[in-house]
Parts: structure tokens; C-alpha cells; sequence
């Protein structure tokens, strides 16, 4: 980026925020989601798979990008789906979990396995659907919940 481009992204920026003075950004408001409490180390197991199930997402994207149906069922059933429960701890960290947070992440990994099962078949408009589910639950569970 020339620095002719990064004063111009600068100034939209200044813009921007001086546009933005005043009006309640949701960012600033208190946060209402429920608070998990669990120990610190499961906290930061539950990160890191959050950290994966995002990147397993942004793979399955880019397999899909590619025209790989095949490689996006392998991601979306292997790092997302129900074959996905015990390399990520599930059975440790449910119990932790309140009932519409364990429902949002069983969602999740539901809706992974059908999108596997659709992408293989090579039905990529009806898997573009599922895929949503999928991201869906991940809203609502992000939406409503936090751990720290």
C-alpha cells in the first residue's frame, strides 16, 4: 500500500469516527450474554476449538471456492461434524455447558454432518444451505454466550 492509499484510508477512518461521535455504538454497551464460568484451562480449551471451528469453516469456504465437494465434506465431517465430538473434548466440556449453549453447539455439529453428507452427494446449492445452518448456530451460540 502506496502512502498516498494509507492517508486516504487514515482519512476515511477520522472520518468516520468523527461521523460516529455521539451515537451509541453496540460495541461500547454492556455486554448481555451470559457468563460460563469454568476454570481457566477449559476456557482456553473451548477457545481453541472455537479457533479451529472457524478455520475449519474458512476451509471448507475455500474447498468450495475450488469446486472440492469432497475435500469440504472431509472438513466440514472431521473438524465440524459429529465425528468431530471427541478429538474436540466434547464430553468434557457439555457438562459446562447451560442447556442453550450444548443445544446450540449439538446444532452446529448436526447441521456440519448434513452439510458433509449433501457436499458429497455434489449438491453444492442445497450444501451453500445447510452451510448457513451451520454458521447460524455459531451466531446464536456467540450471540448469547461468553466465558469470560
Amino acid at each position: 500500500m502506496t502512502m498516498f492509499h494509507r492517508r486516504g484510508a487514515l482519512r476515511r477512518m477520522l472520518i468516520t469516527l468523527v461521523a460516529l461521535n455521539g451515537l451509541p455504538l453496540p460495541a461500547l454497551a454492556a455486554d448481555e450474554r451470559v457468563l460460563v464460568n469454568m476454570p481457566p484451562m477449559m476456557q482456553e480449551h473451548m477457545l481453541g476449538n472455537m479457533r479451529d471451528h472457524l478455520r475449519a469453516v474458512n476451509d471448507i469456504l475455500a474447498a468450495l471456492a475450488a469446486g472440492d465437494g469432497t475435500r469440504a465434506a472431509e472438513v466440514a465431517e472431521y473438524r465440524l461434524g459429529m465425528s468431530s465430538l471427541d478429538s474436540h473434548g466434547a464430553a468434557h466440556m457439555a457438562p459446562l455447558m447451560p442447556p442453550g449453549m450444548r443445544e446450540a453447539g449439538t446444532a452446529m455439529h448436526t447441521a456440519a454432518s448434513r452439510f458433509a453428507r449433501v457436499a458429497e452427494e455434489g449438491d453444492l446449492q442445497q450444501g451453500y444451505r445447510v452451510l448457513q445452518e451451520v454458521t447460524a448456530a455459531c451466531v446464536a451460540c456467540h450471540s448469547g454466550y461468553r466465558i469470560r
